[in-house]
């Protein structure tokens, strides 16, 4: 029986899918669901769900353990998920709050800018813990990151353990399924591409369909104005810098200096037609906060919704299954140490590439460079998550000035001594969390 651990299990969204996903599969037919949540409310209903799911798919073999102990629901797993949120909407609106007091005006905030750096600052040391955790209880699992923000929390994990693990994000086949192959009219399926860059900000270098190249097909919709406003963000990039790049016009609007500099821009790109995740300010905050305020209300219209046995394209179940099911070896965009896969990015970067998962373990592909203008933007990124990994682990506030000094939001935005005087205020809120920074 192969025994998958859900650390922070209370996120419905990834726990459901995955769960679902992993029973389309011969290989785990019986297997245990090691369900781990310090939230004792939340680890009952998502309880409830996964044994719904097991139920609906027919798994009578399959069982469910809850545990509020890490190193209980751990031992001896063969497989580890990960969707933890180390603060909380109490810490984390501070980091949304602050900066807007200053003219930076944050959407999402968990990935990058000022708010994504200290979020990463807050998570390093938790997922430094579980990783040491894995090495001492299961330390031949494969461990599968679903936290944001993605990129550094993997990088300082790669980095700083001794365990095999990526990070997963549904931006970039979730772009292709659920955007791309809507406009273009082909299915899914028969759409070829090559995503690389960073996560959340990588971009399909190549994106054919029977060996034609979609771009001028693509560029030809942006006339259609319903098209176009859709996602205002991601299509301005794409009609200026020539590739499309995943994640939503929301997130990207965080990522750069020309979208949320000035509430004209913000008008602009940002408050209208920005898909399912709108640009406007504190998006992803109040919607958090909605749920806290009713934590029961996800799980029941969960329950209550038409249950769908289909698989998802999230990765996880396929990788698990490439690596401790039948084998079938799997590709997927996962985040791994760049080490030359992209060779005009940083070589020690945490980069988003194509990545085969197989019995003998994940190997990174040579994914090749990047057009150049775009290795400019995302060199910038790269280069400051690899510094805000190093100041986590040197517990220096000055390397965290310097990162959030180049961010380019905050720097289109605020003076040098404002961008200081902002990070103090945030880290004098993360005091229980961070500890002493020198």
């Amino acid at each position: 029986m192969k025994k998958f651990a859900f650390i922070g299990a209370g996120s419905l969204q990834f726990t459901s899918s995955c769960v679902r996903d992993l029973l389309t599969f011969p290989s785990f037919e019986e297997c245990e669901f090691a369900l781990m949540d310090i939230n004792a409310d939340n680890l009952a209903n998502i309880a409830k769900v996964v044994r719904t799911i097991i139920e609906k798919m027919n798994k009578p073999k399959c069982i469910v353990t809850t545990t509020m102990d890490r190193a209980e629901a751990l031992k001896g797993a063969d497989g580890v998920l990960c969707t933890v949120f180390n603060g909380d909407v109490d810490i984390w609106r501070y980091e949304i709050e602050i900066p807007k007091k200053y003219g930076v005006d944050i959407n999402v905030g968990d990935t990058r800018s000022v708010s994504g750096i200290f979020r990463a600052l807050r998570n390093i040391p938790l997922m430094l813990d579980i990783c040491r955790d894995i090495e001492k209880y299961c330390p031949k699992a494969v461990f599968l990151n679903y936290t944001n923000p993605m990129s550094m929390l993997c990088g300082a994990m790669q980095k700083h353990a001794n365990i095999e693990v990526t990070g997963l994000c549904h931006s970039v086949q979730g772009t292709i399924k659920h955007l791309l192959s809507r406009w273009l009219e082909i299915p899914y399926e028969e759409i070829t591409y090559k995503c690389m860059g960073v996560n959340h900000q990588a971009f399909y270098t190549v994106l054919e369909h029977n060996g034609e190249d979609l771009y001028p097909k693509l560029r030809e919709l942006m006339k259609d104005p319903k098209i176009l406003n859709e996602e205002q963000v991601r299509n301005e990039m794409f009609l200026k810098l020539g590739y499309y790049v995943t994640e939503s016009s929301g997130h990207n609007s965080e990522y750069n200096p020309w979208f949320r500099k000035r509430p004209d821009l913000i008008e602009k790109y940002c408050t209208h037609g920005t898909g399912d995740n709108p640009g406007k300010y504190a998006y992803s905050l109040e919607i958090r906060r909605d749920r806290k305020a009713n934590t029961k209300k996800q799980y029941d219209e969960w329950l209550n919704k038409k249950f769908d046995k289909n698989k998802s394209v999230e990765y996880a179940a396929d990788i698990f299954n490439a690596r401790i099911g039948d084998g079938k070896p799997f590709v997927f965009n996962g985040n791994v140490l760049n080490h030359g896969s992209i060779p005009n990015l940083p070589y020690d970067a945490c980069v988003e590439v194509p990545v085969v998962a197989d019995k003998m373990g994940m190997k990174t592909t040579i994914a090749g460079p990047l057009p150049d203008h775009l290795a400019i933007l995302v060199n910038t990124t790269a280069r400051i998550e690899s510094l805000v990994v190093e100041a986590a682990m040197q517990k220096s506030k000055e390397m965290v000035y310097h990162a959030v000094y180049m961010d380019p939001l905050c720097s289109a935005v605020c003076s040098l001594d404002e961008i200081k005087n902002m990070c103090d205020e945030i880290f004098e809120k993360n005091t229980d969390y961070l500890g002493d920074y020198k």
